[in-house]
């Protein structure tokens, strides 16, 4: 008796399923980030956890580790590159000490728009530049966000260049960000995110520049009193995996992480930006003084800062340079 069609098509999927079941095997993935629970990151990675344990049948399981509790971004990079630490989402300023070419994202007053930013990481430059990463020991599943970054200090509003000038302001430390930060007349000071809350509350530093998300879930505002909205620098955050566990995964394995970082990538962007605006309302209703710098100030700004970035960019692959200069060209014209 010949079996039919659909029956035959039933058995073949069947064996597949179970194929590709037996692909899968029981991990424990560590995941670590730097931000306080309730932080758009920290929802992402809950959210990439859910959706890999969905389609691992629960034999992956992600396990969170926020709030530096593995460590600062240079340790928890070393650890994905010993392979003692499978999972990690640094801001690519950070992982800039590893591939130069990622400070290009970091450039100054770049971004109009986080419509901007997605069109240039999504397109052919932030698959160029991720693509470097393999041979310092990591892969890339793709661009998540912390989201423009704003200037808070204990002094004074900023509404104008010299408003800025003199404060003593932690940033990260990647030479792009303390080279522009001394070229706008600040006294940039590197320091580990973990640090930053007691030096803002000792007075040991004036100011800090983070997005409002950070702003809030830190409790920033419990020590700075003034918020200005410069968006001077958009960061991303790189979903990196140790390419030592990556290598030791299977196929099927490599694709649940795969779908399951971009499904939970467009969800963390979009939950970051909605709450960029509730942030903003509530930063304000726990009393800091936010104020939006005029748009002739943000030129100046610019301004002063592009002879570093020129100056960087020089010493960056310059292949890599002509193709974000080429895509941010075409979309600073396209996209708004």
């Amino acid at each position: 008796m010949k079996l039919r069609p659909l029956v035959i098509a039933a058995c073949m999927l069947a064996a597949t399923g179970a194929a590709f079941a037996q692909d899968i095997q029981e991990r424990v993935i560590k995941f670590g980030h730097l931000v306080q629970p309730g932080h758009p990151l920290a929802l992402g990675t809950q959210k990439f956890a859910e959706i890999v344990a969905a389609r691992s049948g629960g034999k992956l399981k992600v396990r969170e580790y926020g709030a530096s509790v593995l460590g600062s971004e240079s340790q928890q990079i070393g650890a994905l590159q010993g392979g003692v630490q499978e999972m990690f989402l640094p801001a690519t300023t950070s992982a800039a000490s590893l591939v130069k070419e990622l400070s290009l994202i970091d450039t100054p007053f770049s971004f109009g728009s986080a419509a901007q930013v997605d069109a240039l990481l999504q397109g052919p430059f932030g698959t160029a530049v991720a693509q470097k990463l393999p041979e310092k020991g990591l892969v890339s599943l793709g661009y998540w966000e912390t989201g423009f970054r704003n200037i808070t200090n204990s002094r004074k509003p900023v509404t104008e260049p010299e408003d800025v000038k003199g404060l003593k302001i932690r940033v990260m430390g990647n030479p792009l960000f303390l080279e522009s930060f001394s070229a706008l007349g600040t006294n940039p000071v590197p320091m580990a995110f973990g640090e930053l809350y007691g030096a803002l509350e000792s007075r040991a530093l004036d100011a800090q520049e983070n997005p409002y998300s950070i702003v809030l879930t830190s409790k920033f505002y419990e020590v700075q009193k003034f918020m200005s909205v410069t968006n001077h620098v958009y960061t991303a955050n790189m979903m990196l995996i140790s390419k030592k566990f990556w290598d030791r995964l299977s196929p099927a394995e490599q694709k649940i992480l795969q779908e399951a970082a971009q499904e939970a990538g467009a969800y963390q962007r979009k939950v970051s930006r909605e709450m960029a605006i509730k942030d903003r309302k509530e930063l304000e209703a726990k009393g800091m003084k936010v104020n939006d710098v005029p748009s002739a100030a943000i030129a100046k700004m610019r301004e002063a800062t592009t002879p570093v970035a020129e100056k960087f960019a020089a010493a960056y692959d310059p292949a890599l340079v002509q193709l974000y200069r080429a895509e941010m060209k075409k979309i600073q014209a396209t996209v708004h």
